[in-house]
């Protein structure tokens, strides 16, 4: 089995198309089928059922998939540790973040590590924190920017950035809003809630405080971004329970504190891979991260 037979099958399994795979790999069509081909063989299994229109894994493909990208991530990382060595640093640098996480300035700090490692290519992918947490765990991002939960992977390593409490954010007319007393996830199960898709970390960590309270919530309006849920609040058609930072974003909503969900409800971490595991990217921008100078 050969490399470029691996870096074959993922290209297809990816664009799950043999022309877009070899446009993309900068190959021909026919030298790419022969190479899945002759990898089938080896296996003694099909790895794609094939259409006119799209190709899709098999069974025995889906369980390839995971080992090959994990193995070309390994080659990967060995370029880079070599390269590292000699004293230049480049490669890939393949990282994830949720949106507006907290405790660190995103932006600013893969700015810096661009002027620090010209070389290396910076890759971000931007998901929920379960998905971006699979992502490292399987070697295809080098480390993730999520919030922490207690189901994430064993082999990974959490540092920690920042913990705070969750706030209510409500249209100024709301009800609530006129209250002006602290809440608490009993005094809002009858509520309509604006919210992230469930594999979001603020959604993951309101429904644990809910869920810890006994109380049963129906988020009726669901979204992927955070701008979208500050709309939706503004215009009164729900209300919001969020991370405490998300309140400086909308100044016109009011933030009302959510009280009996422990001190530290949501907490931001850098999920990385286990020290040996680790890609030399990953370790210069972690260091960038630690020395506080980006």
């Amino acid at each position: 089995m050969e490399l470029r037979h691996l870096q074959h099958f993922v290209a297809v399994a990816e664009d799950q198309h043999f022309t877009r795979a070899a446009e993309r790999l900068l190959v021909s069509q026919s030298g790419l089928s022969a190479s899945i081909r002759s990898l089938e063989r080896e296996l003694q299994t099909p790895l794609f059922v094939r259409t006119t229109r799209r190709v899709t894994l098999t069974e025995a493909g889906r369980a390839l998939l995971v080992e090959a990208e994990r193995i070309l991530a390994q080659v990967r990382a060995a370029h880079e540790a070599v390269a590292a060595v000699q004293g230049v640093l480049r490669g890939t640098l393949a990282l994830g973040a949720e949106q507006c996480i907290a405790g660190v300035d995103l932006a600013d700090l893969l700015a810096d590590f661009r002027r620090r490692h010209p070389d290396v290519e910076i890759r971000l992918r931007q998901w929920g924190s379960a998905a971006l947490a699979e992502e490292v765990a399987a070697g295809r991002l080098d480390l993730a920017f999520v919030y922490r939960t207690h189901t994430d992977p064993d082999q990974l390593r959490s540092v920690a950035l920042t913990s705070e409490p969750m706030t209510v954010l409500c249209h100024p007319d709301h009800r609530l809003a006129r209250a002006g007393a602290p809440l608490t996830p009993h005094g809002l199960g009858g509520e309509v809630f604006v919210d992230f898709h469930p594999d979001w970390g603020p959604r993951r960590a309101t429904d644990t405080a809910f869920a810890a309270a006994g109380v049963r919530r129906t988020v009726a309006l669901e979204v992927n971004d955070v701008h979208s849920l500050l709309d939706l609040v503004d215009e009164n058609l729900g209300i919001a329970v969020v991370p405490q930072h998300f309140r400086h974003k909308r100044a016109a909503l009011t933030a009302l504190p959510l009280k009996d969900t422990g001190e530290s409800v949501y907490e931001s971490v850098v999920l990385v891979p286990a020290e040996e595991a680790t890609s030399p990217a990953a370790r210069a921008l972690m260091a960038l991260l630690d020395s506080g100078e980006a």
